[in-house]
């Protein structure tokens, strides 16, 4: 990329639903090219109960969704340890498909109902034409473009000036081997 380039390859940003159910609720959106993995995922952190026992790692509880490269649906929460002490510690539950190598990928998926005419899979016009109504104010504000490495998570900027309630979700991504392997040890 040339150096003068003022091209977004990265965006962070905090939305709200303007209707009675999830006024007040943020939805944060992170994408850009070269982060250390690909995936879509949507993670929603519900709220903390009260603290009646003591955790140095207590975190929210979460439903965690993915739908790309696997699908995975996962439930984090925080349990109690044996014992007495009654200290917490957070885990998650995950329930998990990779792709067998016979099946077709979202992209031949798509290619394949388009040819034969099934327009289902495909964006209709009204929610294209909604999406570019909420993006193009974005895209049009001059905000400022900050360089960051590849491989990364994005610019430090991002951290400091859009970040949800408890940081980014960092996700992983679990091999075939690796989902067994964990099923195996639980």
């Amino acid at each position: 990329m040339a150096t003068t380039s003022q091209t977004e390859t990265f965006a962070a940003l905090q939305l709200e639903v303007n209707s009675w159910r999830w006024r007040g609720v943020p939805f944060y959106i992170r994408a850009g090219k070269q982060m250390p993995i690909t995936c879509t995922e949507i993670l929603v952190r519900l709220k903390c109960p009260p603290d009646i026992y003591q955790s140095a790692a207590h975190q929210q509880n979460h439903i965690r969704f993915r739908i790309s490269p696997d699908v995975a649906i996962a439930l984090g929460m925080m349990v109690l340890s044996p014992g007495k002490n009654a200290a917490g510690f957070p885990t998650e539950m995950v329930a998990n498909h990779h792709p067998e190598a016979d099946e077709m990928d979202a992209y031949e998926r798509v290619l394949g109902e388009a040819m034969a005419g099934d327009t289902t899979l495909f964006a209709r016009e009204d929610y294209v034409e909604e999406a570019w109504r909420i993006i193009d104010p974005v895209l049009r504000a001059n905000t400022p473009v900050y360089e960051y490495e590849p491989g990364t998570w994005g610019p430090a900027e991002a951290d400091s000036s859009i970040a949800p309630h408890g940081g980014w979700h960092i996700p992983e991504v679990v091999t075939p081997e690796a989902s067994r392997d964990v099923v195996r040890a639980a």
